[in-house]
């Protein structure tokens, strides 16, 4: 029998994941299988992995992985990364686990196990302080189904590719380490959406930060730019050149700078930045699309909308 290699630990230095199948890098659909100590973070993880645009299914029977890993493909719009969470919930079905791993690894599946642990007095205060018993406690102690639990899942943590302790985690923690661990030692930058409106047409609902340019002077009032917008060069140079405007823009940047670092220091993974003026036409735009090029030459990941373009 072919010796397993050894897991990966986590939190002490998480490296990239290996894979348990050798796959050509590329379009390859991939599989992540997501199991562990009940109480360990599951949830959190998979709830991370949603986060980052992976396919997420939850309690799923070990039995149904090789067909729903099937089912897979490398088109545009199709499902490429798919994580399942498999765990003691399935009861008699989760004995299969390791047996449906071997046909996956014979298959030629690229896949790889996250496990999920933590020692058993966190696990019962946990369980505790949720007032909710042990799936495998039946008439006796969370120590007793934690006990069980265990030796169930042994097979399966020694085939583990990475190991996540998360006793000392807290969600924030275990999120940037399951981030860590699946981007291969990288970290995925907040996403900014950059959006302009018009206030007369109401605040955008889910702006963290609102911005308001109508302390300049409204291009609406100059002939040649009024059917014009911001996107346009003659608009964009005349708002961009009017006395405040860059000024404004450069000291904006910097004051976001610490905000955007506690985002992501506090697991915040999308941050809308809303730039108004009147009709959400000439100011907001301008300023919306130099905004967002000022944070892209800073290294930050944008995008730019803007909701009340063309309504006029």
């Amino acid at each position: 029998m072919t010796s397993e290699p050894p897991p990966t630990t986590v939190p002490t230095g998480i490296p990239a994941l290996e894979q348990s199948t050798p796959a050509p890098a590329g379009e390859t659909p991939e599989l992540l299988v997501i199991t562990g100590m009940s109480g360990a973070g599951r949830s959190r993880t998979a709830a991370v992995l949603e986060d980052l645009n992976w396919y997420v299914v939850d309690n799923l029977p070990p039995q149904l992985l090789t067909q729903l890993a099937g089912m897979m493909t490398t088109s545009a719009g199709g499902v490429t990364r798919l994580a399942a969470v498999v765990d003691v919930r399935g009861r008699e079905f989760f004995a299969d686990l390791v047996h449906v791993i071997d046909q996956l690894r014979d298959a030629g599946m690229r896949y790889r196990i996250v496990f999920l642990d933590a020692s058993d007095p966190v696990l019962v205060q946990r369980f505790e302080a949720v007032r909710r018993p042990h799936p495998l406690q039946g008439e006796g102690r969370i120590l007793d189904g934690i006990a069980e639990e265990r030796e169930m899942l042994r097979g399966i943590r020694e085939r583990a590719d990475v190991l996540i302790d998360t006793s000392d985690l807290n969600v924030h923690d275990l999120a940037h380490h399951v981030r860590q661990a699946v981007l291969g030692g990288g970290e995925e930058t907040l996403r900014i959406n950059v959006l302009s409106f018009g206030f007369k047409y109401g605040l955008p609902l889910d702006a963290d930060h609102v911005v308001d340019m109508r302390f300049l002077s409204n291009p609406y009032w100059i002939t040649e730019l009024r059917h014009l917008t911001g996107r346009d060069a003659p608009v964009r140079d005349h708002v961009l050149g009017l006395p405040g405007a860059q000024a404004f823009l450069e000291r904006y940047v910097d004051a976001l700078e610490p905000v955007l670092a506690g985002y992501e220091h506090e697991d915040k993974r999308y941050a809308t930045v809303a730039v108004g003026c009147t009709g959400g036409k000439h100011r907001s735009v301008a300023l919306a699309e130099a905004l967002a090029h000022a944070l892209r030459d800073r290294g930050h990941r944008v995008v730019v909308s803007h909701r009340d373009l063309g309504r006029e």
